[in-house]
């Protein structure tokens, strides 16, 4: 399996905790319903055979960083966003694309190279997102890694 399976099943989580996070004692509850759900749904679109060990630790372990470091990332993100743009006029794809490339970019262990973390955030925001996402996410992404 490659990681842009494992990239694409967490971004599914993400997205949907996004939309349904619960309170904040239910946190871990949600992220493993989320994680539980993205997974399962790699399996109806026949992808989930393609998830080894390491993928889906990769998933499980992105998404509960992603939300740990949430604050964090979102304040990177808005201080890149054009004047009067918050993160909640973003569409909920970009916005959750770009806080897993934000992750993956400034946060995560196992540093992938910055090319690398764009091209997969750009990929994602063409199937996901809409006409302008890819250029969208890849301006805001160059201008955070530069």
């Amino acid at each position: 399996m490659s990681r842009t399976l494992a990239r694409e099943t967490a971004f599914r989580a993400l997205f949907q905790l996004d939309f349904n996070h619960g309170e904040i004692d239910e946190k871990e509850i949600y992220e493993g319903l989320a994680i539980g759900t993205a997974i399962d749904a790699a399996g109806e679109f026949n992808e989930k055979d393609d998830l080894d060990k390491n993928n889906l630790l990769y998933v499980s372990q992105t998404v509960k960083n992603v939300s740990a470091h949430l604050a964090e990332i979102d304040e990177i993100i808005k201080s890149y966003l054009k004047k009067n743009w918050t993160l909640s006029r973003l569409a909920a794809a970009d916005r959750n694309i770009l806080r897993l490339a934000v992750y993956e970019l400034k946060f995560a262990e196992d540093k992938i190279p910055v090319g690398v973390a764009i091209n997969e955030a750009v990929k994602l925001a063409k199937k996901y997102g809409t006409d302008d996402s890819g250029r969208f996410v890849n301006g805001v992404l160059d201008a955070i890694a530069n």
